[in-house]
C-alpha cells in the first residue's frame, strides 16, 4: 500500500507519450503488468499472458504478443483463436527507449521464464508430424521469446543463430541424453512428441546420481503423438485447449506444477512411470493396435472394437494399499510390501482389465481417471472383472468425459501402492498377457503380440 491506501500494483511503473500507428498516444505500464494505450480504440496487453518478448529496432520497440483473433475491448474479450501480433512503439527520446526496455526486461525476468531450452523432437511418433509441428507451431513462438534452444531429433537443418542441432540416433536416445546432460546449461526440457519421449526423459533424470536435483528440471510437452494424455491433462487443468501453440505458450510463460512419479519394481529392476500402468484389455488395445499405426489415433478405436467382440479374461491377483476412504474395497491380505508398512487388500481374477492412472487423461479424447490429481501421492485404479460385450462397448464409448466410471461393472478407487500377479488367459492357459506402462511394454507373457522381443521385466509379480 502507498500513503493513499491504494495497492502499489495499481500505480504506473512508467507512463509516457509514444508514437503508435503514426499518432502520439499515452502508453502506460502498470504495476500489475498491464500495458495500456490507445490506437483506434483503448487497448490493454497483459505482459504475463500476452507479451511473449520484445526487440529494439533503432528508435522503436517492437512488442511480440499473442492475442485473440476476435476484437478485444480494453482487458476484456472472448476466447477466440490465438494469433501472433506485433505492436510497435516509438518513444520520444533515446533515454525513454532505454527506460522502457529496462522496465519491460525487469518485469519479464521477474516472471521466471526460461531462457535456454533443450528440445526433443520425435519425428517418428504418431502421424510423424512432430517436425512440421515444431517448425510451424512451436519455433515461431520461441523466436518471439528470444529463447536459446538446443534441438535434438529434427530431420532438417536450419542454421538459425539461436539454435544448435543434433540428430536422434536410436530408441532411448532421449533417456541417455537426460541421464548425462549438463543440467546447468538449461532452464528446462521440452518434448515435441507423444508421451513416450517424456517417459524416457523422466527415467533418464531419475537414473542420475544427482537425481534428487535433476528431477526438479521443468519438463514441457508439445502434443505430437498418438495419445498425448499427459499434455491433455496439463492443458485441461489450465483451462486451455490441447494444441501445440497453447502448449508452447505455457512453457514460454514458465507455468509449472508438480507431478507424482510412480516406481514400478521387480526385484532390482525399476521403471519410473508418470502416466499409467495397464494389464488386460487396455494394454492389449494400446500395444497390439501398433500394427495399425498408419491409421494414426483412429487405430485405438478400430482395434478396441475388435477386442471387445473377442473379449479376453485373464487369471491373476492384485493387491493394493487403499487411500483413505477406500479401505472397504477388496479383501485383507497378509502380504507386506517393500513400499509400505500397511497391509494391503487384494482381489482375485479373472479380470478383463486392470488400469492404474496418475493423471486424468489417457489420450486427447480418453478421460481415463476423472478424479486423478497430479501430485496427491495416489494412483487411480480402474478395475473391470466381468461385463457383457454390449455393455462394455457402451462403457467404452463414454470414455471421452469420464462417465464410464459410473458403470456398475467398474471399480474405481485410489491406492497408495499396488502389486500385480499376472496370470494366463482363461480361454487358453498357454497364452498370457502384456503389461504396459506409459505406452511401453515392460513385460510380455507367452503367446503375446511380438512376444519374442526382449522386455525390461518378466511376466511375473511386480509392484
Amino acid at each position: 500500500m502507498d500513503q493513499s491506501g491504494q495497492p502499489d500494483n495499481l500505480h504506473p511503473i512508467l507512463s509516457d507519450l509514444v508514437l503508435f500507428d503514426g499518432a502520439s498516444v499515452p502508453l502506460t505500464f502498470t504495476g500489475d503488468g498491464k500495458l495500456l494505450f490507445k490506437g483506434q480504440r483503448q487497448q490493454c496487453l497483459t505482459v504475463e499472458k500476452e507479451v511473449i518478448g520484445f526487440a529494439l529496432e533503432g528508435s522503436r520497440i517492437r512488442l511480440k504478443t499473442v492475442v485473440e483473433k476476435r476484437d478485444r475491448i480494453c482487458c476484456f474479450g472472448s476466447s477466440g483463436d490465438l494469433v501472433r501480433q506485433s505492436f510497435v512503439f516509438e518513444p520520444q527520446s533515446q533515454d525513454s527507449l532505454t527506460l522502457w526496455s529496462q522496465k519491460l526486461r525487469d518485469y519479464i525476468d521477474s516472471l521466471g521464464r526460461p531462457k535456454r531450452l533443450l528440445i526433443f523432437v520425435n519425428p517418428f511418433g504418431g502421424k510423424k508430424s512432430a517436425t512440421k509441428i515444431f517448425s510451424e507451431d512451436v519455433k515461431p513462438y520461441l523466436e518471439d521469446a528470444d529463447i536459446h534452444i538446443t534441438l535434438i531429433g529434427s530431420l532438417y537443418i536450419d542454421f538459425d543463430n539461436h539454435m544448435n542441432f543434433s540428430e536422434t540416433k536410436h530408441q532411448l536416445h532421449a533417456k541417455e541424453v537426460a541421464k548425462t546432460m549438463d543440467l546447468s546449461k538449461y532452464d528446462g526440457i521440452v518434448c515435441v512428441s507423444g508421451d513416450g519421449i517424456l517417459v524416457e526423459v523422466v527415467n533418464g533424470l531419475l537414473e542420475r546420481e544427482d537425481w534428487s536435483a535433476a528431477i526438479k528440471m521443468p519438463i514441457g510437452l508439445i502434443p505430437a503423438g498418438t495419445g498425448n494424455g499427459m499434455v491433455k491433462s496439463l492443458l485441461h487443468a489450465a483451462g486451455e485447449p490441447c494444441s501445440a501453440s497453447n502448449a508452447i505458450l505455457t512453457v514460454i510463460r514458465g507455468y509449472k506444477r508438480s507431478l507424482d512419479v510412480a516406481t514400478i519394481s521387480q526385484g532390482k529392476t525399476r521403471f519410473f512411470s508418470v502416466l499409467m500402468l495397464a494389464w488386460g484389455l487396455i494394454a492389449d488395445i494400446d500395444i497390439e493396435s501398433e500394427k495399425y499405426r498408419w491409421m494414426g489415433s483412429a487405430r485405438i478405436d478400430f482395434y478396441a472394437v475388435q477386442r471387445v467382440f473377442c473379449l479376453r479374461h485373464y487369471n491373476g491377483r492384485i493387491s493394493f494399499v487403499p487411500a483413505p476412504g477406500f479401505e472397504d474395497y477388496g479383501e485383507p491380505t497378509s502380504y507386506h510390501g517393500e513400499s509400505t508398512r500397511r497391509k494391503p487388500n487384494s482381489r482375485v481374477g479373472p479380470f478383463v482389465s486392470i488400469w492404474l492412472h496418475n493423471v486424468p487423461w489417457g489420450g486427447e479424447d480418453i478421460m481415463a481417471a476423472p478424479d486423478a490429481k497430479f501430485s496427491d501421492g495416489y494412483l487411480d485404479l480402474i478395475m473391470l472383472k466381468d461385463v457383457p460385450k454390449l455393455a462394455l462397448l457402451s462403457l467404452m464409448s463414454n470414455m471421452n468425459d469420464g462417465n464410464y466410471i459410473k458403470s456398475p461393472h467398474i471399480t474405481y478407487i485410489k491406492v497408495k501402492a499396488f502389486l500385480l500377479e499376472p496370470g494366463a488367459r482363461v480361454d487358453d492357459p498357454t497364452k498370457e498377457g502384456i503389461i504396459d506402462s506409459d505406452g511401453e511394454v515392460i513385460a510380455r507373457g507367452n503367446g503375446t503380440y511380438m512376444g519374442d522381443q526382449k522386455t525390461l521385466m518378466t511376466y511375473n509379480k511386480l509392484q
